[in-house]
Parts: structure tokens; C-alpha cells; sequence
């Protein structure tokens, strides 16, 4: 267990359980046991997703692994409030140590809000949404209409495009890309899909 390496999912009250879900599958399946998937929060009380489930985060954001070898930020309800500010120092420290950072929904309107997307490739809910992520936010140019966008480290995705997000965050882990294919495929055409 020792030699896992820590994927920090960060989540506030109201988060998107869907857009963990496929994310944390996806790694702790292909990850073949390299990877240990941890739940942060600002504290450690139960958080409540948006369907109604209730997590128990591993630990708040005081005492989060100093070893790590992504962040990712769900998505949710919450990402406009005072507890989205408690999140900028993990943020800003996963930045300086060059390690991947995702984010999802509405999550991606924080990064932008913050800076973090005025050098990268990017998406989210909308250009227009991210437009209005305050004034920290100076590179429309840089948004691409697409379901997921990996660039420099970085991943971000828009709401509805959980199973995409998680393919890139795969990729940017250097998981087996042709392992990743074919788990996405499955997801994403199912059973029954055609040749």
C-alpha cells in the first residue's frame, strides 16, 4: 500500500457524485494498484452530493499527503462560495510541483477565476460562464468547444462529459493508452453498440 501514489480528489458540499465516479473508476481500475484515490475537503465532515449521497472525506485540506500525484477538483454546487477559496493553496502547490490538475463543471469556472487557464487549452460549461469567472480570467481565446481538454498538465471538462475526463486524467497519469481506449469504449458504446 506504501508505494500508491495519492490522486487527491477534492470536493465542497454539493458535489457531483457522477463526475467522481467515472474518474476515481477509471484510475483505481487501470491505475493496476500504482495509484490510491483520497477524498479532500475542507474538513472532515460528511459532504453531501448532489443525488443525496453522503462522503466522509479522508482528510481537510490542513492535512493533505505532501506526496501526490494529481489534484483533481469535482464539480458541484459550491465552487462559488467562500469554501472554494480554501481550496487556491493546494492549488497553487500542485501547480509549483508540476503535478496533473484536473477540473470538472464548474470547477473550471474557480481555475479560470483564479488565472490557472490564461495558458492553456481549455473547456468548461460554456465560454460565456467562464467570461464571467471575475477578472482573474484572460484568455478566451484559449477555450475550445470540446467535451474534455488536456494541455500542459492541465485537464478540464464540462458537466456533462464525466467519462471524457476521465480518459484525459488517465492519459495525463501515463496509464496505457490502448487500456484506456478500450475501457472508454465500453463505457461509452456499452454492450450492445454495433462494430
Amino acid at each position: 500500500m506504501s508505494d500508491k501514489q495519492n490522486i487527491l480528489y477534492v470536493i465542497l458540499d454539493k458535489w457531483a457524485d457522477w463526475e467522481y465516479a467515472f474518474a476515481a473508476g477509471a484510475v483505481a481500475y487501470l491505475g493496476e494498484d500504482k495509484y490510491r484515490n483520497i477524498v479532500v475537503s475542507t474538513d472532515t465532515n460528511i459532504k453531501q452530493s448532489m443525488c443525496g449521497l453522503r462522503c466522509l472525506p479522508d482528510c481537510d485540506l490542513e492535512n493533505v499527503p505532501t506526496k501526490y500525484a494529481a489534484v483533481v477538483l469535482i464539480g458541484g454546487l459550491s465552487w462559488r462560495g467562500g469554501d472554494a477559496e480554501k481550496v487556491m493553496p493546494l492549488v497553487k502547490q500542485c501547480l509549483e510541483k508540476g503535478k496533473p490538475l484536473g477540473a470538472i463543471c464548474d470547477a473550471c469556472r474557480f481555475l479560470a477565476g483564479m488565472g490557472v487557464l490564461n495558458n492553456v487549452k481549455h473547456t468548461g460549461n460554456g465560454a460565456s460562464e467562464l467570461n464571467e469567472a471575475g477578472d482573474g480570467y484572460k484568455n478566451p481565446q484559449g477555450f475550445v468547444a470540446e467535451q474534455a481538454v488536456r494541455d500542459k498538465g492541465i485537464i478540464t471538462a464540462n458537466g456533462t462529459a464525466a467519462l471524457e475526463f476521465a480518459r484525459e486524467l488517465c492519459l495525463e497519469l501515463g496509464i496505457n493508452e490502448k487500456q484506456i481506449e478500450t475501457w472508454y469504449t465500453f463505457y461509452k458504446r456499452g454492450f450492445f453498440a454495433s462494430a
